[in-house]
């Protein structure tokens, strides 16, 4: 069945997503801040853009939303002229954007007030996972409303899956953050190492990645790594407001994480040598300019 959707930010994530939702044959609006973008998606998809969120969201059965940081969301949803002023009475709003636990309770109260529903689903994957149409998606809501969003997620997803409560969707992502953060030092010095005692990295991953050290970063970032290429996916600087978030509500649920404060100290030094949109693996050439 068609539902009229709206996609809010069309950025490297959200310009597949919403692709995907048009090519599966929805009808969807898109606004983009910069509106030469949404444009160009509305030439190539088939869809429509609006001059400003409400305007996208109006009439929309669901309204997804993929943009920066908080402060992003909320002006694009309870800012002027955000969604939730354009929201027909009943529909949905999908939050993708990776964000704080307290802003996916702000909105929940937000849309309940004017008779809307509410949805955080933060991502993980990154932009080719989004292209694919094989994001991993994590939701906090009401178990009926995310049932009526569900089926529409996995046109870009490979798994969708329902954490708890508004907010859950975002912790479940500071959990995922929180173990990439470790396990991408654990490769970037793996691969340090054995270039230092003189191994064939090549064939040292194809050795391990069978065995308990396998992992997607391992299989799809280790040549990358090995060629000192780091122009392509999740930046850095998006990492650390990731982690910013994880450090945040760790202090506030009182849970040690030593590690992970860590590793964004390593990331800020990353930042400092001019590698603030490279992907996150780049942890290993920080490791070498230190020799």
């Amino acid at each position: 069945m068609s539902l009229n959707l709206a996609f809010i930010g069309l950025g490297v994530m959200g310009y597949p997503m919403a692709g995907h939702l048009a090519n599966a044959g929805h009808k969807v609006c898109v606004y983009n801040r910069t509106t030469d973008k949404a444009v160009k998606w509305a030439e190539t998809y088939g869809g429509s853009f609006g001059a400003t969120p409400a305007e996208a969201a109006k009439g929309a059965d669901i309204v997804f939303c993929c943009v920066g940081n908080d402060d992003d969301v909320r002006s694009v949803t309870t800012g002027e002229n955000g969604v939730i002023s354009g929201m027909k009475s009943g529909s949905i709003l999908v939050d993708h954007t990776t964000a704080s636990a307290e802003l996916a309770t702000e909105l929940d109260i937000a849309c309940r007030k004017t008779n809307l529903h509410f949805i955080d689903a933060p991502v993980s994957g990154g932009q080719q996972g989004a292209e694919n149409g094989k994001l991993t998606i994590m939701c906090g809501g009401e178990e009926d409303v995310f049932a009526k969003t569900q089926n529409v997620m996995t046109l870009y997803a490979q798994a969708v899956t329902l954490m708890g409560p508004a907010g859950a969707g975002q912790l479940t992502k500071m959990v995922n953050q929180i173990c990439i953060a470790g396990l991408v030092q654990g490769l970037s010095e793996g691969l340090y190492f054995a270039e230092k005692a003189g191994l064939d990295q090549n064939r040292v991953i194809d050795v391990i990645s069978k065995g308990a050290a396998g992992s997607w970063q391992m299989v799809n970032r280790h040549q990358t790594m090995i060629n000192d290429e780091y122009e392509h996916g999740f930046a850095v600087d998006w990492m650390r407001k990731d982690l910013d978030i994880c450090l945040n509500q760790g202090r506030k649920i009182k849970a040690k994480l030593p590690v992970t404060a860590l590793v964004d100290q390593f990331y800020g030094e990353v930042q400092a040598m001019g590698g603030g949109r490279w992907d996150t693996s780049s942890l290993l050439k920080r490791l070498k300019a230190t020799d």
